[in-house]
């Protein structure tokens, strides 16, 4: 073997496992389980007036990620009554989150979203700078959660 095939073996090798390296961590590496009563207890709803109050949930089961302010995914129940007077959210898009957590779906929520099986409303503002928690609430008291841009800050250019 030549010192030129040793070389390009070594640098599709390094490759691969970078390839790989990433891959592991965006798909499980920077993943968190929420802590069940911690999670619960910050939901939150917003009020039309823009005021929040707290809401009781069960069931809690969520994910985040420091590495981003969207990675944030939730599943659990509460009851929709407690709910009904909250501000409805009707720009909400589900976004994806990884597949082995598999209590949400993204998918199904968009589907669930469209067909007015489930209705969006506005869990609590700026959550992070820019972001909000979006709640998609289920009749029979299924919610699940995530956090989503929004568009509040107007467009900045490249030497803002």
């Amino acid at each position: 073997m030549t010192s030129g095939k040793i070389m390009a073996s070594m640098l599709v090798l390094v490759a691969v496992l970078a390839g790989v390296a990433v891959w592991y961590l965006q798909v499980y590496g920077f993943y968190e389980d929420v802590d069940e009563i911690t999670g619960a207890s910050q939901m939150m709803v917003t009020l039309p007036d823009g005021s929040t109050r707290p809401v009781a949930v069960s069931e809690f089961k969520g994910i985040d990620a420091d590495s981003s302010p969207i990675r944030w995914r939730s599943c659990f129940t509460l009851d929709p009554a407690e709910v009904a007077d909250a501000a409805p959210f009707p720009a909400a898009t589900p976004l994806n989150g990884p597949n082995w957590f598999q209590c949400y779906s993204a998918k199904a929520l968009t589907a669930d979203l469209e067909a007015g099986n489930a209705r969006a409303i506005l869990g609590q503002a700026e959550v992070h700078p820019d972001v909000d928690r979006i709640i998609a609430v289920y009749p029979d008291g299924r919610a699940f959660g995530w956090h989503q841009l929004n568009d509040k800050t107007p467009a900045r250019g490249v030497m803002d």
